[in-house]
């Protein structure tokens, strides 16, 4: 996998939400786009649902919903790997 990612990270704005987006930064590296949608916005939900997104904080990388998101929560360590971390 490649270590540049096009990553979106599907918020609240609670703090798991922060958590997450604060490993998707350190993670991803200086050389990925994050992307930080806030779910209060009514087109964000519109594209969140687009990626079958049912609880947040969820992660897309590269346009796809990460596999530590497909269930409820975010599991950090399948993250960091799906990262290439």
């Amino acid at each position: 996998m490649s270590n540049e990612h096009n990553v979106e990270v599907f918020s609240a704005g609670c703090a798991l939400c922060e958590e997450v987006i604060d490993v998707v930064r350190r993670e991803a590296g200086s050389s990925s786009r994050v992307i930080v949608n806030k779910m209060t916005d009514a087109r964000v939900l519109a594209r969140a649902e687009k990626f079958g997104i049912r609880s947040v904080p969820a992660v897309v990388i590269d346009g796809k919903l990460a596999s530590c998101c497909a269930g409820r929560g975010v599991d950090l360590q399948v993250l960091k790997n799906e990262l290439g971390k």
